[in-house]
């Protein structure tokens, strides 16, 4: 009999061995785990840290640009309105009927002041005119409406405004409407050549 408890107490001790092995196991499955579980949680705090750091300089930035900019399509549309008062100024002028009349240098006077203090307004709120004649042609700040053959002048020069462009401090809020100089080609000149032999 105590060969056959020997024998038992053994696979006892084996049992329990196994069993203890067992558990060591599933104890160092559950630290690796618990680790685990720590480095992919900080890794998402810091991860939510940097998203709501970016939200915070996008919103700073939004704040900053409504403050510079909020006023760029009211600045827009008013551009229309100088438009307007320098285009009446020219067909005033340039009407035969008008011209007779004696009150015409007081009336464009008046339309040269109300001009100049729009300009002023302009100016006070961060929106100037472009210069553009004479310089060199920029995609950034022109656009180009037509060319204009011109030996004397670099290609590419801007040698016409058609319609003046203004900035909004930094930021373009109208281009300049322009025409650009160009060599002549062979064939304006052969063009010429055949109009002087007939």
């Amino acid at each position: 009999m105590s060969e056959n408890n020997e024998k038992n107490q053994k696979k006892e001790n084996r049992s329990e061995a196994k069993e203890t092995s067992s558990e060591d196991i599933k104890t160092n499955k559950k630290e690796v785990s618990i680790e685990d579980k720590l480095k992919e949680t900080e890794d998402k705090l810091l991860r939510s840290l940097a998203e709501i750091e970016n939200q915070r300089r996008r919103f700073e930035k939004e704040i900053k640009d409504a403050f510079e900019f909020g006023s760029f399509n009211f600045a827009k549309e008013n551009l229309a309105i100088l438009d307007n008062l320098q285009r009446a100024k020219i067909a005033i002028r340039n009407d035969k009927v008008l011209k007779e009349n004696k009150d015409l240098e007081k009336f464009l006077e008046n339309i040269t002041i109300i001009e100049k203090d729009l300009i002023s307004i302009f100016e006070k709120n961060n929106i100037k005119k472009i210069d553009s004649i004479g310089k060199k042609f920029d995609p950034n700040l022109h656009q180009a409406m037509s060319e204009i053959e011109d030996e004397k002048s670099e290609q590419g020069t801007v040698l016409q405004e058609i319609q003046a462009g203004y900035m909004l401090g930094e930021r373009l809020l109208r281009p300049v409407l322009v025409a650009v100089a160009k060599k002549k080609t062979k064939k304006t000149e052969e063009n010429k050549e055949k109009k002087e032999d007939k």
